[in-house]
């Protein structure tokens, strides 16, 4: 199943006002750049703070390759900035860098890696990792196939508003029981109550 990644222009408005400090002039230059569409200054900007270990600048640095804006599109240098991001824990990156083991892009497709990282970003909140990881449950993907654990992470992310997990909670809740479902909804406010840790 092919899932989107988080696109570079949709993460800038999310991280504006995530940096202070001595990177913050610098980041929030580049993010100045990139939204007037000028990604090589962007880059100029954000890719000696990413080397730093500025978590939100490697995520945009990887957006970049991604997307081919500012560099030539390379998936394998895009993944590599998602996961310097993703160990310092930025659900962003972590969500990208799910996304892209799940389809092999910059890597070696490895759904239980995709799962590993979804699961990182869902406990903070990501409803696309939470609809993602609900998908591998439903398909038993690099994890222990299991409606329940699928209809949780649906019904988590479809409280957010989350078009698509809706749509999911309901597809596979016909291949449910009311037992099923009811157990399935009370481990989502069990989840929801533990602010998604451990679920």
């Amino acid at each position: 199943m092919k899932h989107t990644l988080a696109s570079l222009v949709i993460g800038l408005p999310l991280v504006m006002g995530a940096t202070t400090g001595v990177w913050a002039q610098d980041y929030r230059k580049g993010l100045e750049a990139a939204q007037k569409g000028d990604f090589v200054t962007a880059l100029q900007e954000w890719r000696p703070i990413a080397e730093l270990g500025h978590a939100e600048a490697q995520t945009l640095v990887g957006a970049a390759y991604l997307e081919g804006s500012g560099v030539t599109q390379n998936y394998k240098e895009a993944a590599e900035w998602f996961h310097r991001a993703a160990e310092l824990g930025n659900s962003t990156a972590q969500y990208n860098l799910g996304v892209m083991y799940d389809n092999g892009q910059g890597v070696v497709q490895d759904y239980k890696e995709a799962a590993k990282w979804y699961r990182k970003a869902a406990e903070q909140g990501n409803s696309n990792a939470q609809n993602n990881l609900g998908a591998l449950y439903a398909d038993g993907a690099g994890v222990i196939q299991d409606n329940v654990m699928a209809h949780m992470w649906y019904n988590i992310a479809a409280s957010s508003g989350d078009a698509d997990a809706i749509n999911n909670r309901d597809i596979v809740a016909k291949n449910m029981t009311t037992a099923q479902i009811a157990e399935a909804q009370k481990l989502a406010r069990e989840c929801v109550a533990k602010n998604y840790k451990g679920c």
